[in-house]
């Protein structure tokens, strides 16, 4: 039987083959590349998605959304990608969808999206941990007034301490609780999922860095943890800005979001307090004069010294093709245009007190974003984790 025989007739192949609509669905996504949107796409996260999708064997991009750039075209990945207002997005036609769109107006084409029977991956931070922690406590108290001897009461409600992250009501069709992205942490969760809450680059480097000490309770508690990052320009967004221009960035290095108030925090002290880990977390993160690469030193007090360090990370991320530890301390230019996270742990001197400084970086728009995210969308569509990223 030819390639595209039983495609053109699906009729044709169920009886040919003998599979039930369902299968249908599946064997035809083994016999063409299968189909991929993306939401948001004219963002830097959102480009970076659209060219590895480009360059991915087993993908296929069949939109490319962004509203203010609708009709116009972009050369991404080798390809000509050509954008399309959200409302003409054709959701149904996708086994995944990535959405690139920005923090706030993500969630609601999400559900869309779910519900027009795709799976979702979203890089914003709505559906990340801390985004929504009042509303998830608003409803959890709502349900426990309302139905406290319903089933769901029965078998508990997971609190936002402990849930990855979760979905109010309004955001209906999507599976209650969202698996958190972190790929080396959580792949049993995303495999199985419908929906995922793709990390932020910041946490992906600073959580992955902490996630070995805080399993060893090694964490010294009631600590202060301290993470000083710098990442590139493109970290900010692809929105023209005054403080952003070249004239202002190069031969510069500036702090900003001073006071430990970046949008990132929430999003890290509630996988810590998931974890049960007992600290505070001063994230102090710096605009770099470079466009792409995150560089994270964090200071982090133990409850006892470590005598080699690095062989924590080496054996908790044995075998992980994106996750490097290094006996040398981590450039940018080790990491740039690459999925990886590149970690060393050093121990300090002429303190009184057990204190590690771990140095962690990445690709702010590979790891950090869409590398991470394409990386979780081949879990979810059963695809060799590897594929397609570059490494």
């Amino acid at each position: 039987m030819g390639r595209g025989s039983a495609a053109r007739s699906p009729g044709l192949a169920r009886q040919t083959l003998g599979l039930d609509p369902a299968l249908m669905h599946v064997y035809s996504f083994l016999v063409h590349k299968i189909p991929v949107g993306v939401l948001g796409a004219s963002g830097y996260a959102g480009r970076e998605l659209c060219a590895l999708i480009a360059r991915h064997p087993a993908l296929d991009l069949r939109f490319a959304t962004a509203n203010e750039r609708k009709g116009e075209s972009a050369r991404l990945g080798g390809q000509e990608v050509r954008f399309v207002a959200h409302d003409d997005a054709e959701l149904d036609g996708c086994a995944l969808v990535f959405s690139a769109l920005p923090h706030g107006a993500s969630a609601p084409w999400v559900h869309r999206a779910h519900e027009a029977g795709a799976k979702v991956v979203d890089l914003s931070a709505d559906l990340r941990p801390g985004s929504i922690a009042q509303e998830i406590k608003r409803e959890i108290t709502s349900v426990a007034d309302d139905s406290a001897q319903s089933p769901a009461s029965r078998t508990g409600v997971q609190s936002p301490r402990v849930a990855t992250a979760t979905h109010r009501q309004a955001v209906s069709g999507a599976p209650r609780v969202v698996p958190y992205g972190l790929t080396e942490l959580n792949r049993t969760a995303i495999a199985g999922a419908d929906v995922v809450a793709n990390p932020g680059c910041y946490p992906t480097a600073i959580l992955l860095a902490l996630a070995p000490l805080a399993e060893r309770k090694l964490i010294a508690p009631g600590a202060v943890v301290t993470a000083s990052a710098a990442s590139g320009v493109t970290g900010a967004g692809f929105t023209p800005r005054a403080d952003l221009l070249f004239g202002e960035v190069t031969e510069d290095f500036r702090p900003y979001a001073a006071g430990n108030e970046h949008r990132h925090l929430p999003e890290m002290t509630t996988t810590l307090a998931r974890w049960g880990v007992d600290c505070d977390l001063i994230f102090a993160p710096h605009l770099l004069p470079v466009a792409r690469g995150i560089l994270a030193t964090l200071t982090i007090p133990l409850t006892a010294p470590l005598a080699a360090p690095n062989s924590l990370w080496r054996e908790r991320f044995a075998g992980e093709a994106f996750i490097e530890i290094a006996e040398e301390l981590p450039s940018l230019k080790e990491v740039v245009r690459r999925n990886v996270v590149r970690i060393c742990a050093t121990r300090t001197a002429n303190v009184r007190k057990p204190t590690l400084v771990v140095y962690a970086a990445i690709d702010n728009l590979v790891k950090g974003a869409a590398g991470q995210a394409v990386q979780n969308a081949n879990l979810m569509l059963g695809l060799p984790e590897q594929q397609g990223l570059p490494s």
